[in-house]
Order: structure tokens, then C-alpha cells, then sequence
């Protein structure tokens, strides 16, 4: 299959190579307050090292065009009167596609007749300007560029210091040792539920993501102590931006990939009555496994076809009277069976021997943003959406005998949650130095969710979850940050949250101080408690009583999950494009659900698997702590060359009901990330492009198999006494990116090809137990597997 991918991809190659001379394009975008997003009228833009000098201004919009961009890597710097002056480097300009920005401009506090501006670059920073700790800014462009990312946000932020991922066949992301169930996911500002394919319920991963990066604009990620407007999260948090689409002419893209088949367009829908253009933007994408498959191709993998498909869309609608007005969506499906046609005994496959799957999931998010300026110092956002997700699951063990393959059904589950959400958000800039923001979040959901499993020990199913019906949660957050001069930034905020399931209420204080010394040297320091519910099933378990066959639910009472983060930063910016980046991090966590009847047990675990932990009988009394320090050398893209090493020492621990003090199942102790990159204009048609990426990590802890036990109970059972005191041997993964992009006079187009795990290393995922053999065996990491990408833009 393979050869004829590489011929094919070959074939267009060949067939569209030409030398096209003098091309330009226009870069657009919009200019905004950063603390209000109120519009910069007459905000200048000039194209850097441009001769003549090439230049434009913003309208009553804020909106700009500059034409006549020459292609490849450009730089333009932006200045407004009052305002801090910032450069943005190295925007990629392509043939087929204008360049679309958004710019937010912060305030000089310093009179302007008291200061020299010097153009600034704050790449390292984030989008949001209250977070002034573990937060940084990520680019559609890094999802692409960085190595073993295939265009996915949450296997992108992996490279950077305290993350690391759970494995290679999924995107679940762990921050500082925390679980990935602590991690909050926001669209346009609001929080939806896990956004990948394939992803269970309570979960916050799946092999494949539903968010397109062709569609994002900068985004933000947050990696502790984040500000009070982030709620019901632990560990961190990603806040996604849709971009708009081009209002000046309709643009439309090819895409074939690891993410599927993908056609997309965007382009201007009407002109509002004060003149403005109102835009929209689409993107469809197909399971490229699947559409394959129904084509002819033998894809080798049996029944185990991953099928799914998404669709995006963004519709910008912007007028200066009413407001802005912006609609989204997303909605994904997906589906796969595993091990249906034959015994699985593929030690590859993430799948144990004899045992057989059928998954399905789904989400659907519809929202509605109206964002009103009372004046250029104060504004509204209001939102609205409506969401709904579900996931099935089959569960069975199968067999080989004389007469056929034996299938014995083990755990069924029907999962719908549906959910209608209110925000609002009021921001304030008092004068230059103080702003304030409020804010109220209305979580209404509606759930339905029934499974069962079969017991040994009963000789039956068991029906472990059967609810119908509805629960609240309500946040409520205020906010401010002060800057006692340009270099001193200091931020407060407090966060309250409400679950009406048993009326548990918290109040979060959160603090933040960010110093820059010198221009080349800047200090951080943070501070916050942060809470989480436990995920929506675990309140809903029964324990079932053999005696009179009765059930009760046991979990209804549980408390959030808390933890107080501390966090101490330092930065050098040695110059412009090169900075040493150092954090270091305390965590206590406190009120983890455990379990008297099963001390080892701790819900600071869930997420190591597949499928969430599911106990009964759970009570308050855990903890746990995560320290460290993370490292960062970084240089950013400049001159064609990028570089970005990370290092993470941790140490994540727990305690049970035992109170004895163990390993989480995620204290991996290091995590050290090496990735490089070049781009070689061939002429101003091609640009090569190679990126390279290496990560080596502390192995998997587990809980050992009990032998003994096992083949006594003909089932796969764990010496819990023993949880999470070993780790596998270290993992180690190399990834190579190669990629030739293409500038054509009405279009443009790019080809890739991603080495995933290129040296083929076997690092163990973990182990197994047949019990027809009475043996353990070895369940590994994706080995050796070579990606392909072609896209085309006009």
C-alpha cells in the first residue's frame, strides 16, 4: 500500500513542478485591545526590511491589509500610539492562501513623552494576559511542524517541559504527574468534553483529535496555576480559538493525512449594514483508513478499521452598533471493532489476547458568542451552547476451539451526556494600570448512562451504573491585574464553584507576580487552589448487596478534588529568538477519592488506562504530591533553523486509604525532549523543510501481575501490594519530518511524510496474561510507521 501511496504522491509532484516568478500575497488581520479586544483605529503595520517600504494602517475596524507580500518567511511590526510596539516574526506567506492574523496590543503604562519603544516579540508568553505563570501561546503552524505532532494540539504541547504523554496510541496528555483527567478543554471559551475520537467518557484523549489545526487560531496552554477563570480542572488547561475565515475572497483546502481526508473552504458570506464583512468558515474530514477501505484497498488490519469522520465550522458575524456576533460547531463520530475476527494475539496491538472490542463515541458542540463594547473600555462576552456526547462499549473475551471462535460477553456500557451551557464574561479596564474581569459559568447536564459486568464471583452481570437525570454546575469568578510600572505585573483572582448533585460549594483564591527585571532577565512566581468533580459516573456507581440482590448508590456524597499549586519562574531572553526558560513546582493535592476495602486504590490514578477507574464505596481521604523543576532552552524559528530542548524532574506520589505513601501511576521521574528543524528555499517556488524529534522518559509504573492468583481464578489478576513500585524500562521514540512545500501562481501545496518512531525502538507499553497458557506476555509501543501528508491551498 505504501508504494502505491509514495508513487501517487510522487505522480503530483512530478506533474505540478514549475518556477514561478515575483509572486506576492496579502497579509490580513485585525488589531485588538489586548485586556478589551476593542478595535485599534489607525494602528500602523509595516512589512520588515520592505524597500520601498511597505506599509498600511487599520480601518474603523480595526481590520488591515497588506498587499504586495512577497512569499516565504515575513516579519511585520505593529505600533499604536499608548501602546507597547510588538514585532511578529516569521509569518509563513504562501501563493494559494492570504495570511490572516489576529494582533493584541498591550498597553505602555508609561507616559508617552517619558519612554523610547522598542519593538518587542513575546512569543513565550500566552494570549490570555492574566496568566503570568506555566502559560504559553501555540501557533497552527508548531501543531504541523514539530515532529511526531501530525497536526494534533495535544501531542504538540507534549514537547514542552512538564508534559509528557500517556502513550503512543493516544493523545492523553499528563502535566507534572497529574492525571490526564485533570485536564480542561475550552472552545471559544467554552468547556466541552473530551474533543478526540474514539475518547470514553470521563477521559480526556483518544488516538485521534477531532480539533482541526488548519481551522486554529494562537491558542493558549496552561500548565498550573492558571487564572480564576479556568475552573473545574487540576492539572491544566487548553483554551482553543477558532479562527475566522478570510472576509476578502474565498479560500478553499485539500488535505490527506493522518487526520483523514479533508476538504475545506472559507470566504466572505455578506456585508453588514455599517460595512463591515461577515465571513465564514468549513472543514469536513474522513477517516483515511475507512474511505480507503471502501475503495478496494486490503488495509491488513481485518475488522480493525478506525472509522470516523468531523466537521468544523466558524461564522464571524462583526458590526460595531450590535456587537460581534460569532457561531460554531464541532461534531466528530467514530466506531472500531477489535479482535472480532480471530483470537488478537498481536503484541503490538493495545489490545490483550483473547479479548474482543467494539467502541463507539461521539460529540456534537453547537455555540453562540455576542461580544458588546459599551465603550473602548469596557465589554461583554456572552455565550451559549449546547452539547451532547455518547460512547458504547462491547467488551468480551474470545476463544479458539474445534468448533469455532468461543465469544463470552463481559461488560456492555451506554454512555449520553448532554449539556447546555451559559457564560458571561464582563471585562473593565479601569485606566493603564488596572483591569478587572467577572464572570459567571452555567453548566445544566442532562445524563443517561447504564452499564454492567460480569462477576465471577456472582456467576452474573451486575449492573453497575443505570441513571437517568439531571445535575448543575455552577463557577463564578472575579479578577484583576495590576501593573505597578511596565515591568511589574501582579494579578488576583478568586474562582467559586457549586455542584448541586450534593451541594459541595469551594472557594478558590488564585495570585500571580511577574517581574522582568531587565530586558533580558524576568521572574514569575504563582499561586492557587484549584477543585475538580469527580467524572459524572463515578457519583452514579451502585454497590450491589448479594444478599437480598439489592443495589445502592455509594459515591453520591463525594467532595471535589483539590489541590493548591506553587509555582516559581525564571526567564533569559539571551536575544530576540534564543531564551532559557526555568519552573520549579510544588503541588499538594487533597480530598482524592479512595477506598477502605481496597487501600491501594486512589482516583489520582484514573486515566492510566483506557477507560476511567470505576470503584464504589469511595470516600474523601487521599492525597497526593507532585514537585519538580523543568528546564527549557528554546530557540525560535529565525534565520530557517528552530531548536527546543525541555527537561522535566518530577517525583508524583499518593496515598490510599493506608495512608502508605506510593508512586502514581504516572511518576515517570524525567522527562527529557530534544527537537530541530530547518527550511531551505530551494528558489521561491520550493521550500524544504526537515524537522527532527527525540524524546527519552522515565518507563510506565504498574501494578505487577499476580501468576499464581491468576491461574487460580482463570482471569487476570494484580498484586496491588506491589502498586506502581516498578517502572518499565525506559521510553525512547525518534521521529523525522520531511516536508517540500510548493508556491504556484494560484495555489500552493504542500508534501510530508512523518517517521514515526524511526529507529523502531520496542518500548513496553505493558503486560498481559493468557490464560490458556498461564503465562505473561509483553504488549508493546507503536513501532516503526511512516505517515504520509499532501496538502493543497488555492
Amino acid at each position: 500500500m505504501y508504494k502505491k501511496v509514495i508513487l501517487f504522491i510522487g505522480t503530483i509532484l512530478v506533474a505540478n513542478i514549475s518556477i514561478a516568478l515575483n509572486l506576492s500575497q496579502t497579509i490580513r488581520g485585525t488589531i485588538v485591545d489586548a485586556t478589551t479586544e476593542f478595535p485599534l483605529i489607525g494602528a500602523t503595520i509595516v512589512l520588515i526590511d520592505s524597500d520601498p517600504i511597505n506599509g498600511t494602517t487599520t480601518d474603523v475596524s480595526g481590520n488591515f491589509e497588506l498587499l504586495n507580500t512577497p512569499l516565504g518567511r515575513q516579519s511585520i511590526q505593529i505600533s499604536y500610539l499608548g501602546y507597547k510596539t510588538q514585532t511578529i516574526r516569521n509569518l509563513l506567506v504562501t501563493s494559494g492562501k492570504q495570511t490572516i492574523v489576529q494582533i493584541y496590543l498591550e498597553e505602555d503604562i508609561t507616559n508617552v513623552e517619558e519612554v523610547i519603544i522598542k519593538a518587542r516579540t513575546n512569543k513565550e508568553g500566552a494570549l490570555n494576559e492574566m496568566a503570568l505563570v506555566s502559560a504559553r501561546t501555540f501557533s497552527i503552524e508548531e501543531t504541523e511542524r514539530f515532529a511526531g505532532s501530525l497536526g494534533d494540539p495535544a501531542r504538540m504541547v507534549s514537547n514542552y517541559a512538564g508534559v509528557a504523554t500517556a502513550n503512543d496510541s493516544r493523545n492523553d496528555i499528563i502535566i507534572r504527574g497529574n492525571s490526564p483527567s485533570g485536564v480542561l478543554w475550552r472552545l471559544e471559551g467554552v468547556e466541552i468534553p473530551n474533543p478526540n475520537h474514539f475518547g470514553a467518557s470521563g477521559t480526556t484523549g483518544g488516538p485521534v483529535s477531532m480539533i482541526n489545526n488548519n481551522l486554529l487560531a494562537n491558542s493558549d496552554f496552561l500548565t498550573g496555576a492558571f487564572p480564576a477563570e479556568y475552573g473545574n480542572a487540576l492539572a491544566g488547561a487548553f483554551d482553543l480559538n477558532l479562527r475566522s475565515g478570510n472576509n476578502g475572497k474565498h479560500e478553499f483546502i485539500g488535505q490527506i493525512g493522518f487526520n483523514g481526508f479533508e476538504l475545506g473552504a472559507e470566504g466572505p458570506l455578506f456585508e453588514t449594514q455599517n460595512g463591515q464583512k461577515a465571513s465564514y468558515l468549513t472543514s469536513f474530514r474522513y477517516s483515511t483508513m475507512e474511505l480507503l477501505q471502501n475503495v478496494g484497498f486490503d488495509m491488513g488490519t481485518g475488522t480493525a478499521i478506525p472509522q470516523y469522520k468531523d466537521f468544523t465550522f466558524m461564522v464571524d458575524i462583526p458590526s460595531t452598533k450590535a456587537g460581534r456576533f460569532k457561531i460554531f460547531g464541532l461534531w466528530g463520530n467514530s466506531y472500531i471493532e477489535m479482535g472480532r475476527d480471530y483470537a488478537f494475539e498481536d503484541e503490538s496491538s493495545y489490545i490483550g489476547r483473547g479479548t474482543a472490542t467494539d467502541f463507539g463515541a461521539g460529540l456534537g458542540v453547537i455555540g453562540s458568542s455576542h461580544t458588546y463594547f459599551f465603550n473602548k473600555k469596557t465589554r461583554i462576552k456572552t455565550t451559549i451552547s449546547y452539547q451532547s456526547n455518547f460512547n458504547t462499549t462491547d467488551y468480551d473475551t474470545v476463544k479458539n476451539s474445534t468448533s469455532g471462535v468461543i465469544v463470552t460477553p463481559v461488560y456492555r456500557s451506554s454512555r449520553d451526556q448532554d449539556k447546555i451551557s451559559f457564560s458571561t464574561q464582563l471585562k473593565y479596564k479601569l485606566d493603564k494600570k488596572n483591569n478587572f474581569s467577572l464572570g459567571v459559568i452555567l453548566d445544566h447536564y442532562i445524563i443517561n448512562a447504564i452499564d454492567s459486568a460480569f462477576y465471577n464471583k456472582y456467576n452474573k452481570f451486575i449492573t453497575q451504573i443505570d441513571m437517568q437525570g439531571n445535575l448543575n454546575i455552577y463557577q463564578a469568578y472575579a479578577q484583576w491585574q495590576h501593573k505597578f510600572t511596565n515591568s511589574i505585573t501582579t494579578y488576583a483572582g478568586l474562582h467559586s464553584q457549586l455542584y448541586n448533585g450534593n451541594n459541595n460549594l469551594t472557594i478558590e483564591p488564585r495570585l500571580g507576580l511577574n517581574w522582568q527585571a531587565t530586558p533580558k532577565h524576568s521572574f514569575s512566581a504563582g499561586f492557587g487552589l484549584h477543585s475538580q468533580t469527580q467524572p459524572k459516573a463515578t457519583y452514579f456507581f451502585q454497590t450491589y448487596n448479594p444478599t437480598n440482590q439489592s443495589y445502592s448508590t455509594t459515591n453520591e456524597n463525594l467532595k471535589f478534588t483539590q489541590s493548591i499549586h506553587y509555582v516559581l519562574g525564571y526567564n533569559y531572553l539571551i536575544n530576540e529568538s534564543l531564551r532559557i526558560k526555568t519552573e520549579t513546582y510544588y503541588q499538594n493535592i487533597f480530598n482524592a477519592p479512595v477506598k477502605e476495602s481496597f487501600p491501594e486504590f486512589s482516583m489520582l490514578n484514573s486515566g492510566a488506562d483506557f477507560v476511567p477507574i470505576m470503584q464504589d464505596s469511595l470516600i474523601n481521604d487521599g492525597r497526593g504530591t507532585n514537585y519538580g523543576l523543568e528546564i527549557t532552552f528554546e530557540k525560535f524559528l529565525n534565520r530557517g533553523y528552530y531548536f527546543l530542548l525541555t527537561t522535566s524532574l518530577f517525583n508524583s506520589t499518593y496515598t490510599g486509604y493506608d495512608d502508605i505513601v506510593r508512586n502514581t501511576a504516572f511518576n515517570g521521574n524525567y522527562i527529557v525532549n530534544a527537537l530541530a528543524g530547518y527550511e531551505y528555499n530551494i528558489n521561491e517556488s520550493f521550500m524544504l523543510t526537515l524537522d527532527i524529534r527525540a524524546t527519552l522518559a522515565g518507563g510506565k509504573r504498574y501494578v505487577p501481575i499476580d501468576l499464581e492468583l491468576s491461574e487460580d481464578e482463570k482471569n487476570t489478576e494484580y498484586d496491588w501490594s506491589r502498586a506502581y513500585e516498578d517502572k518499565h524500562d525506559d521510553y525512547f521514540r525518534t521521529d523525522i519530518r520531511i516536508g517540500l512545500k510548493h508556491n504556484g501562481k494560484k495555489f500552493n501545496q504542500e508534501w510530508a511524510i512523518d517517521l514515526q518512531n524511526v529507529t523502531n525502538y520496542q518500548s513496553l507499553f505493558m503486560q498481559g496474561y493468557d490464560v490458556d497458557k498461564n503465562e505473561t506476555y509483553n504488549i508493546y509501543q507503536q513501532g516503526f510507521m511512516p505517515m504520509f501528508l499532501y496538502r493543497i491551498q488555492f
